[in-house]
């Protein structure tokens, strides 16, 4: 993929209005599929697409959610923080910044959901 193919997967994700509802919904919490499609109102088979689309470009990022009736689930965090785009001697740059994932903070979530 060239820098140009991955320039317009962010755009075309960006200006997508189901994953704009994704990306705000989980900036705030972790959300499951199921949660996801309640909260953005949209049908499963979209969620699932879309963050197909998302964790693709690296926008999202998936966690196990351990619930202590053993059912797990997959939950799904924006890892987007900032987007830059420039242009320059006729190409267009994108820059994108990601949240900071704090592996001493996965360890106490998954303890204290035990």
């Amino acid at each position: 993929m060239t820098n140009e193919d991955a320039f317009e997967d962010v755009v075309d994700l960006l200006a997508d209005e189901y994953a704009q509802s994704i990306l705000r919904a989980t900036s705030v919490e972790g959300m499951s599929a199921d949660e996801l499609s309640s909260h953005c109102e949209m049908s499963p088979p979209t969620v699932y697409r879309r963050l197909e689309s998302l964790r693709a470009a690296d926008l999202v990022e998936e966690r196990q959610r351990v619930d202590p009736d053993g059912h797990h689930a997959k939950e799904y965090y924006a890892s987007l923080s900032d987007v830059h785009i420039g242009l320059e001697g006729g190409e267009f740059e994108c820059d994108i910044e990601r949240r900071e994932s704090d592996v001493a903070d996965h360890f106490t979530e998954l303890f204290e959901n035990l």
